[in-house]
């Protein structure tokens, strides 16, 4: 295929998959506004006023950068695992499969699609923290970083998740038993240096902390683990899922039969 039609393939996916999530926005975006919007007003300003500084910031400050990401990655990966596996069960993933289209295009096309989801919720609740909280950057590039290559991490594992499943419980499998409770363990509410020092180092074993440090870090400048060190372990995780995803792409699992 020529580069126009590589393009052309890449950019049918992604807006595809954006007019999807849009046209459906009060199931998509707005549940996940309020969510964050009742994080805020419970844990920031009910809870948050009892327990203090954390960090040496206020605790509302220190809980928006975790929000933020946790919205990013929750959606990011909710994007890619229901829209792909409805292209499977509507069996209409057969049309990209027998089209010319490369592999690594068709992936690229859902990790774009679910980042643009991921992205954009964090962009709303980055707007509503700002009613409750003053957010000033750190350091742009880390934050910028950060949030896209975490998004198209779980966007990634989303794919992945979707390739697997082969029925509609088995979409929701991951996120609720594995996501969501190393979402909640990841430093979102808390510093892991509150912890004891066993509880720390096994905290230590889950990545979402260092995606959640990282861009904590890019925005207040603090962060529990080294920056740098969650950037590299993010970039691993890419490539290895992106393998994995590839290679599942091209011998059809859970696609061909």
């Amino acid at each position: 295929m020529t580069a126009l039609a590589l393009w052309t393939a890449f950019q049918t996916i992604v807006l595809r998959e954006i007019r999807r999530f849009t046209r459906i926005w009060p199931q998509t975006l707005l549940p996940p506004a309020v969510t964050m919007t009742l994080y805020f007003i419970i844990f920031g300003n009910l809870i948050g006023s009892r327990i203090g500084d954390m960090g040496g910031f206020d605790y509302m400050q220190f809980i928006v950068p975790g929000l933020i990401m946790m919205a990013v990655i929750t959606n990011s990966y909710a994007n890619v695992v229901s829209s792909f596996f409805s292209m499977k069960f509507q069996r209409s993933i057969e049309e990209l499969l027998v089209s010319p289209v490369p592999n690594w295009t068709i992936l690229a096309g859902y990790v774009v699609g679910g980042m643009s989801r991921g992205l954009i919720i964090g962009l709303i609740v980055t707007l509503l923290s700002l009613a409750f909280t003053q957010l000033a950057i750190h350091n742009l590039p880390m934050v910028i970083i950060t949030v896209f290559l975490t998004s198209a991490l779980f966007s990634l594992g989303g794919f992945i998740n979707a390739m697997l499943a082969t029925k509609f419980d088995d979409i929701s499998i991951v996120p609720t038993f594995v996501l969501t409770p190393l979402t909640y363990l990841g430093g979102v509410f808390y510093s892991i240096d509150l912890l004891p020092e066993f509880w720390q180092n096994v905290s230590l074993a889950n990545p979402i902390l260092y995606m959640v440090n990282g861009f904590r870090y890019g925005i207040l400048g603090v962060s529990d683990v080294n920056p740098f060190v969650s950037l590299g372990m993010i970039l691993v995780f890419i490539v290895l899922l992106s393998a994995i995803a590839l290679r599942m792409l091209a011998r059809g699992k859970g696609i061909r039969h």
